[in-house]
């Protein structure tokens, strides 16, 4: 076999051909595992709604997403049909790890009430005190805790839309992506 010269055609053909086939290769991975990802984030979704309705079968659940300090945000929040925040499950996020990514267990502490959202009245207002609000930063995570709120602010306005709105409506007007309405599971997109 005749050995091939190192010029720059060949050079460039031979690298040419490896990315088409990494990319060939890549597409083919990622068009086998793309169903499996979905059904997973949806079965995620689905475990997030019964635990941020903390058994309440009349309560709403939310998700809204928000961009914090490393990208997006997005959260699932649970609210009693009285208005009261139930629970929530942040479903992803790219938050700084040991700082950012603490909001999944800092705002329920139920030992330091600043830190805990649960059982709160969801008025849309929520605010770290920075901000003059009555919620605990996470320490060293301003901004990934005013994303946190953020999210959570936005729920609350899809939830209010949601519990107002007719079903037949729901879908155009409220953003909302998952909804538990008196105990019937809805899909909204």
């Amino acid at each position: 076999m005749a050995k091939m010269q190192s010029t720059l055609k060949n050079m460039v053909l031979s690298l040419t051909g490896i990315t088409l086939v990494a990319a060939a290769a890549l597409a083919g991975v990622y068009q086998l595992t793309q169903k499996t990802i979905d059904m997973q984030k949806q079965e995620a979704e689905n475990q997030a709604k019964l635990s941020v309705l903390a058994g309440d079968e009349e309560g709403i659940a939310v998700m809204a997403e928000t961009d914090g300090f490393g990208g997006k945000m997005k959260v699932m929040v649970g609210f009693s049909q009285d208005g009261h925040i139930l629970g929530y499950k942040i479903l992803e996020h790219s938050e700084t790890p040991g700082l950012g990514d603490k909001a999944g267990m800092w705002f329920q502490n139920a030992d330091k009430p600043g830190q805990n959202i649960i059982g709160r009245k969801a008025t849309g207002k929520l605010q770290v005190s920075k901000d003059g609000g009555d919620v605990d930063a996470i320490t060293a995570a301003t901004i990934s805790s005013r994303a946190f709120l953020k999210a959570v602010n936005e729920a609350t306005k899809l939830a209010n839309v949601v519990a107002v709105v007719d079903d037949a409506d729901a879908d155009a007007n409220s953003g909302a992506s998952m909804v538990v309405k008196e105990g019937k599971e809805e899909n909204h997109e």
